[in-house]
């Protein structure tokens, strides 16, 4: 009996990839919500799997893509700290104008 792929495996893989992309190259806080649906994604293919492990195969693809859930989670906090720093310096270099 061939093995069917996990359900959820492939859009944890997709959003995992998205929150990367999108926490380099345009908007990092906001890839954190792509990160978000890519672990809750991922724990579900992992939950399926343990329930019928002979049923699916791919449980490597799931572990790849909590990976880059993780890694994309984590590069848009970084970003996140880089904006609240960027902007602050900005706020404080103009507030020191007016006084």
């Amino acid at each position: 009996m061939s093995q069917q792929p996990l359900p959820g495996a492939s859009t944890a893989m997709t959003m995992g990839i998205i929150s990367i992309v999108g926490a380099l190259v345009c908007c990092g806080p906001f890839a954190a919500i792509f990160s978000i649906i890519g672990l809750s994604s991922a724990k579900k293919a992992e939950t399926a799997f343990n329930e019928n492990p002979e049923l699916y195969g791919g449980i490597e693809n799931v572990k790849t893509a909590r990976v880059l859930s993780y890694v994309g989670l984590g590069l848009s906090l970084v970003m996140l700290v880089f904006a609240i720093i960027y902007f602050g310096v900005i706020i404080a270099m103009v507030s020191s104008e007016f006084r």
